[in-house]
């Protein structure tokens, strides 16, 4: 019995002293990454379809095999080493799935992958050696970068914390008035007496119908589209938190639909929205904003539209000090660079990248001016995480068509393009959509949907693309 006392006390003892190793090597790991390994939080982000999955797959592979990575000026100097994933500091947040995600682009048969559904990470480590006059008395230095991919919906939720009920009732039913997707929406709420008693099927109905109209509205290219956690509801589905919608003004009693309206989209606000924002925006470095501005183009002169007023609340969402939430929690921390990337600048001829280009940025001008954003510094780029296709001349009717060929998404068959010429002008989209045209007047712009292209990557090669390196030395590059 003595003895088994005394193993027992052994056990204890070096257990506690291990436990004391292991807390002592866990404190000793996290003072050392923070002083010698640095880390750079890179969210990234995108409106309705932009390729936040295909770019971030893009970006890993790319610094991985960093052949075509010829404007990231680390890579240029030869001070880049080595880059490899290691597991990721969050243990709670999902794994973005890079590997699975890889072999869908770069496999015998190419295909998109699969769209992130929620918030997701991925931890890259780069041995990176110094430069400046100590280089050759110092070691290489590990930089982490941590991605944080989470859906762009999300951060146009934080306009929302402005805003009272009513006044986001207000604001969406008037913005929402011309489209032909809100009609059935409009219509049920045009029934419904917001002064009435609560009435759960009622509310559900009219929830319903209001999260139908904004699946309709993004697959349409609408940006704005939020509640975003209406749209990607996951475990909430069914839940009282996402079964509010917009009512018109009206007197609103103690126990009536209105009244219960306001109450959830006040805890939407406290439960859902905040949380993403205190775990997950508040500790971001840096910022990419992916957006298919092609698309929107296409889609006419409303959705321009929609795109800018929604870069504009995704710049405010940037600005601390908006309302007393941000301000404790983001305690004067800003995001020290954000990028506005238009994407699929393959489905242009390189003739009219400059183009696309000017447009990206004077919608980020734009919201700019609007959002009276200050601190950070920002860059907008017409960039293809991806490329696609190839590019050639064809003539029609005696003149030369920059024209872009590639395989069909839906048909598999392999087709040159021609979308039409964007303005040298951007205020020549972007003016017929701020004064509510619904049509261009001179002209249409078409989009194609393509497969991505079989590929042969030689050793040392990523996956082929446009600008790519150009975001990555603006989004990191002062950091490496």
């Amino acid at each position: 019995m003595v003895e088994a006392g005394k193993q027992e006390q052994r056990v204890v003892i070096s257990s506690l002293v291990d436990g004391v190793s292991r807390g002592a090597e866990t404190v000793t790991d996290k003072v050392s990454e923070t002083l010698f390994d640095p880390t750079i939080r890179l969210g990234v982000t995108g409106l309705s379809r932009a390729g936040k999955t295909v770019f971030i797959t893009a970006l890993v592979a790319g610094l991985m095999n960093r052949n075509r990575m010829v404007q990231l000026e680390a890579e240029r100097d030869g001070r880049i080493q080595s880059a490899f994933l290691q597991p990721q500091p969050d243990d709670t947040v999902p794994r973005f799935d890079f590997e699975t995600h890889l072999a869908a682009l770069t496999g015998p048969n190419p295909h998109w992958p699969e769209s992130t559904r929620a918030v997701s990470e991925l931890r890259l480590s780069l041995l990176v050696r110094p430069s400046g006059f100590l280089s050759g008395l110092k070691g290489p230095r590990r930089v982490h970068l941590d991605i944080v991919d989470y859906p762009g919906e999300w951060l146009l939720d934080l306009a929302l914390l402005d805003k009272t009920y009513a006044q986001w009732s207000s604001d969406a039913l008037e913005r929402i008035q011309q489209r032909p997707q809100a009609a059935e929406f409009l219509a049920v709420s045009a029934q419904s007496d917001g002064g009435l008693p609560h009435d759960e099927p009622r509310a559900q109905a009219l929830a319903a119908t209001f999260a139908n109209y904004l699946q309709t509205a993004r697959r349409d290219g609408y940006s704005d589209c939020t509640p975003g956690r209406f749209l990607l509801p996951g475990d909430l589905a069914g839940s009282p938190v996402l079964t509010f919608a917009p009512l018109a003004a009206g007197k609103a009693p103690r126990g009536s639909l209105a009244r219960e309206m306001e109450r959830r989209f006040e805890a939407y606000k406290t439960r859902v929205v905040k949380p993403f924002f205190r775990d997950h925006f508040a500790r971001i470095d840096r910022q990419v904003v992916l957006v298919d501005a092609l698309t929107a183009i296409h889609n006419g002169p409303p959705a321009v539209e929609d795109m800018r007023r929604g870069l504009s609340d995704i710049l405010a969402a940037f600005r601390p000090g908006r309302n007393a939430f941000l301000t404790r929690l983001l305690r004067g921390k800003r995001v020290e660079k954000i990028l506005f990337a238009a994407t699929k600048a393959d489905h242009l001829h390189h003739h009219q990248h400059r183009q696309m280009a000017d447009i990206i940025q004077a919608l980020t001008n734009e919201a700019q001016s609007r959002a009276q954003f200050s601190g950070a510094e920002t860059a907008a780029l017409s960039i293809a995480a991806l490329r696609a296709t190839t590019e050639e001349m064809r003539t029609h009717n005696g003149a030369d068509l920059p024209c872009v060929r590639g395989t069909l998404l839906d048909s598999g068959r392999q087709a040159a393009f021609y979308p039409g010429a964007l303005p040298q002008d951007p205020q020549h989209l972007l003016a017929p959509a701020r004064q509510g045209a619904q049509t261009w007047l001179d002209g249409e712009f078409q989009a194609m949907n393509f497969a991505p292209a079989a590929l042969t990557l030689l050793p040392g090669e990523g996956p082929p693309h446009v600008r790519l390196d150009r975001a990555i030395e603006f989004l990191i590059g002062d950091r490496l």
